[in-house]
């Protein structure tokens, strides 16, 4: 393939905007543009085949030029830093902390005044949901952004941005932010201009003067938000046509088949990267592509594109991450993070929502063997990507329980699906769960949840009660974050969990969010109960402590390094979780009793992992057997084992 820098629209376009470099300035970006010509140049050539491919490129070059031109030498010094350990989002060293900014410091300046206790809990990783202008009234909690470059006006604004992300770079703590790829809001200003009339910005969408062709699409399209958004194209009037909107009626999806868009949001990249972003979660990236006769997600183009705006944001801004948001099928996430063609050219890190999924069925069940099958027949993540792992998040659980899975194990699936749902809403006999119903759709059974992690076990009380009262609860909390934190990846805690947060009572009072229950497990961050994190005897500091510990052990564990390929261990017990990682230092073992009762590993896996004289890291103790040589698990119990040596 023929040098960028031999074509002459990228010559010209590099000699313009980096003339005042000085000349190892520029050899540094000329090296990185060589590096990364190749997936930038196959990559637009795979979007688009009929295109001028160097003059999209040229494009691309001067937008990423500028913004390196522009970055700050502090940005800089991070990207050699980067450049130099890319493993960096693989390390023990990643903990993960989210949060919505309102709820959990009121503006972007608060945040820095609550740092404290994530710092006692080791996060490195600080992901603030949806904070750049959304469109006034129902935003879909900030999904539905009506301007990239500024933030939302209650929370600060953009300088207050950049000091916070400098701020967080003294704490080793790196600022994750949601870009939104699949739409804008209604009120964006590429779709006022094309409601105006503007036909270069009616082409920044997918707009149909009738029903034919949208109905067409129907035929394949599942419904995101059925309740409350039915069908995924909305008539506009003032476009005089039929707008694509998968999500909602004021979420307008714009159309990746315009190399114009592409640009656009690739300015986009660069500029939230020049702001001291370090990790961009790629919203609904799934959905980029339509593709008539297919569900439009997943389409071969979506991971073309992310390649592309990938390999700029290598040539620009290099510490910058990119984290896919794509909740799909087990057999389908891999591609996200890189397969064939796309290794090591995509997204750096995934979601592992089939972890969290079989955490809740496991507390639910008090059996493994659904969960064991689930993950071992999940293919391992590419060797230079890593699993977000988490028990919670901002959004519902969607019982993804395949069919096929449960069919191995006797179980239906549907039947299981409608237990969890009704188990997690305290409808099962038996169940202390205090979650509620999201998004039921009648036409195939389907029913997600909502509610804190907290509430979602049963612990009903506040972080001053008294820890002893809320026992199985807590031990529940302690074990699935056990599970989150030792898989591997970078285990994030959602607001509030740290301290057994339960759901917020006024959840629907806001008029904003009054159809929208996710947002009871979105309660503002209790000052009183984060004060108590360091008294044990409450619900909030034996959350925290327990949690607080885990992380301190994860940090000590090369074993956890995402690198290393985690195993579904041996266990005849039903009610035991077995994980395993094979490093060069020695086999890690985590062990998980799901069941309020005690249970046994049988001794001969001690000899089969090379164990038999192990240590516990949790507790620094070596490990002990019984009489018949059997280690025993406490209810609700944790081991992790290490080798002494």
């Amino acid at each position: 393939m023929l040098s960028p820098l031999r074509h002459p629209a990228v010559s010209a376009v590099l000699e313009e905007v980096l003339r005042q470099e000085t000349p190892a300035s520029r050899e540094v970006f000329e090296v990185r543009l060589d590096r990364w010509w190749a997936d930038l140049h196959d990559g637009l050539a795979l979007v688009y085949p009929s295109g001028d491919v160097e003059a999209i490129a040229a494009r691309l070059l001067e937008r990423a030029a500028t913004a390196y031109v522009e970055r700050d030498p502090e940005l800089r010094r991070l990207d050699l830093e980067r450049t130099l350990r890319p493993d960096w989002l693989q390390s023990p060293q990643m903990i993960g902390y989210a949060a919505y900014t309102e709820r959990f410091a009121g503006t972007i300046a608060g945040v820095e005044e609550r740092l404290d206790h994530l710092t006692e809990l080791g996060v490195t990783y600080l992901h603030l949901m949806p904070l750049l202008r959304p469109r006034t009234g129902d935003s879909d909690g900030g999904y539905a952004v009506a301007d990239y470059r500024a933030v939302r006006e209650d929370l600060g604004t953009m300088e207050d941005l950049r000091a916070l992300t400098s701020c967080l770079r003294t704490r080793g703590m790196s600022l994750v932010l949601d870009l939104v790829l699949n739409h804008v809001a209604r009120e964006h200003a590429w779709a006022t201009a094309a409601r105006a009339g503007d036909e270069r910005y009616r082409a920044y969408f997918h707009v149909f003067p009738d029903r034919g062709l949208p109905d067409r699409y129907e035929q394949s399209l599942p419904e995101v938000f059925p309740d409350f958004a039915p069908g995924n194209f909305t008539w506009d009037a003032e476009l005089d046509g039929w707008m694509w909107t998968t999500f909602n009626e004021f979420q307008w999806d714009v159309n990746w088949g315009n190399p114009d868009v592409l640009c656009e949001f690739a300015d986009i990249v660069l500029h939230l990267a020049n702001a001291g972003v370090e990790v961009l979660r790629l919203d609904a990236i799934a959905f980029l592509w339509k593709r008539m006769g297919t569900t439009c997600q997943g389409q071969p183009e979506v991971h073309a594109i992310t390649q592309v705006l990938r390999a700029v944001a290598r040539i620009a801004c290099p510490a910058v991450a990119f984290k896919a948001e794509a909740i799909v099928a087990p057999h389908e996430l891999l591609a996200y993070l890189g397969e064939g063609r796309y290794t090591g050219k995509v997204s750096d890190l995934a979601y592992h929502n089939t972890l969290m999924v079989q955490i809740w069925s496991m507390l639910a069940t008090g059996d493994t063997r659904l969960t064991e099958r689930a993950l071992t027949r999940l293919p391992v993540a590419p060797s230079t990507s890593a699993w977000i792992t988490y028990l919670r998040c901002h959004d519902d659980i969607g019982w993804a329980i395949s069919d096929e899975d449960a069919a191995a194990e006797g179980l239906s699936g549907h039947a299981h699906r409608a237990f969890l749902a009704d188990w997690y809403i305290g409808d099962f006999p038996g169940s202390p769960a205090d979650g509620l119903t999201f998004q039921y759709n009648p036409a195939n059974g389907d029913r997600r949840t909502s509610g804190t992690a907290a509430s979602l076990l049963g612990i009903t009380g506040a972080g001053s009660e008294p820890a002893d009262a809320h026992r199985v609860g807590l031990a529940k909390l302690r074990l699935a974050h056990a599970v989150v934190v030792s898989f591997g990846g970078v285990p994030v805690i959602w607001s509030g969990d740290e301290v057994a947060a339960t759901n917020d009572p006024a959840w629907a009072e806001d008029p904003a969010h009054s159809a929208d229950n996710r947002w009871a497990h979105r309660p503002p961050l209790d000052a009183a109960a984060v004060a108590l994190r360091h008294d044990p005897t409450t619900v909030a500091g034996r959350a925290f402590t327990d949690l607080a510990h885990l992380l301190a052990v994860r940090r000590t564990l090369p074993h956890l390094h995402a690198g290393v390929p985690v195993e579904v261990g041996h266990a005849e017990d039903p009610g035991v979780l077995a994980l395993v990682r094979r490093h060069p230092l020695g086999t890690f073992v985590g062990l998980f009793n799901v069941t309020p009762d005690e249970r046994s590993w049988a001794w001969w896996h001690l000899n089969e992992y090379g164990l038999r004289d192990a240590t516990d890291a949790l507790t620094g103790h070596r490990i002990e057997t019984g009489a018949e040589g059997h280690l025993w698990l406490p209810p609700y119990g944790t081991r992790w084992l290490v080798s002494e040596s």
